[in-house]
C-alpha cells in the first residue's frame, strides 16, 4: 500500500483526505491518504519522513514556504512560485512542486473579462505566491494588500475609492473567513466594489464566505476556491504518478 497525506497547522478544515480515499476506493488504487499536523514543522516533519513510507504530500497553511529547506529539490515552476504545495518522494529524494497555479489559473480564467487588468492580493503568504505567479503570466499587474505594511505593498486602510475603482480584480489568498471563522473577512472597502469586479477566494469552507457574498451583493462575479482545489489535487496525482 502506498502512503500519502497532508501536512499543515490547522487541518480541521481540509478536503483533501476524503477526495483522496474517495479516489483510491473508485479506482481501486492501494493507497491511503491522512492528514498529518505539525506543531514543529522541522522535528516532526523529520519524524514523519522517518516513521511513516511516503509516496507523496501536500502541503498547506503555514508551511508552503517553511518547508522548501527542508527539500532536496524544487521543479522549476515551484522555485519560481517560491511556495511548494507537493512533495514527491523518488528515490531517497524529496522534490517540492506547486500545483496550485494549475488549479487556480484554470478556475480564474472562466470568469476573467478583459477590464480584469489590475489585481489586489489579499494576504502575502505561500498561497498569495501561487496566485502573483499565474497573474504575472497572465500579464495582470498586481498589488499586494496585508495588514501590516510590507516593501511594494498596501496595507487595508491605504485601500482608497479610487484605489478600488482601478483594481476591478481581487483576490483572497489570506485564510480570513475561514471555517469555524466563517463570519469574519478581510477588511477591504467594500461599499467600492461594482458589478465590474471579480472577487476570487482561495477558501472553499464556507462555500460562499463574507468576503464573496459582499461582491455578490454588489453584483461582482464571484468564485470560490473549491474548484481551484480539486483543479491542484489532481494535478498533485499526476505529479505523484509520474
Amino acid at each position: 500500500m502506498k502512503h500519502y497525506g497532508l501536512i499543515g497547522k490547522p487541518l480541521i478544515h481540509s478536503f483533501s483526505a476524503d477526495f483522496f480515499n474517495k479516489k483510491f476506493r473508485e479506482e481501486k488504487i492501494d493507497a491511503e491518504y491522512k492528514l498529518y499536523e505539525l506543531d514543529d514543522l522541522t522535528n516532526d516533519f523529520a519524524n514523519l519522513t522517518k516513521s511513516v513510507d511516503l509516496s507523496g504530500l501536500n502541503v498547506t497553511i503555514p508551511y508552503k514556504e517553511k518547508i522548501i529547506p527542508l527539500l532536496d529539490e524544487l521543479d522549476e515552476t515551484a522555485r519560481n512560485v517560491g511556495a511548494v504545495n507537493v512533495i514527491k518522494f523518488k528515490g531517497g529524494k524529496l522534490i517540492g512542486y506547486n500545483s496550485d497555479v494549475i488549479g487556480f489559473e484554470n478556475s480564474l480564467k472562466k470568469q476573467l473579462k478583459p477590464h480584469h487588468q489590475k489585481a489586489l492580493i489579499l494576504g502575502t503568504g505561500g498561497a498569495s505566491k501561487a496566485v502573483a505567479y499565474i497573474l504575472g503570466k497572465l500579464g495582470i499587474s498586481y498589488t499586494f494588500v496585508s495588514r501590516k505594511k510590507k516593501e511594494n505593498g498596501l496595507t487595508y486602510d491605504e485601500l482608497s475609492e479610487q484605489m478600488m475603482r482601478n483594481h476591478l480584480l481581487i483576490v483572497n489568498a489570506s485564510p480570513v473567513g475561514t471555517f469555524p471563522h466563517s463570519d469574519e473577512c478581510p477588511a477591504i472597502p467594500y461599499q467600492f466594489l461594482t458589478n465590474e469586479h471579480y472577487l476570487f477566494d482561495l477558501i472553499y469552507n464556507p462555500e460562499k464566505t463574507v468576503f464573496l457574498q459582499e461582491g455578490e451583493k454588489r453584483g461582482c462575479a464571484i468564485q470560490n476556491g473549491l474548484e481551484m482545489l480539486h483543479g491542484q489535487a489532481v494535478a498533485a496525482w499526476n505529479i505523484w504518478e509520474s
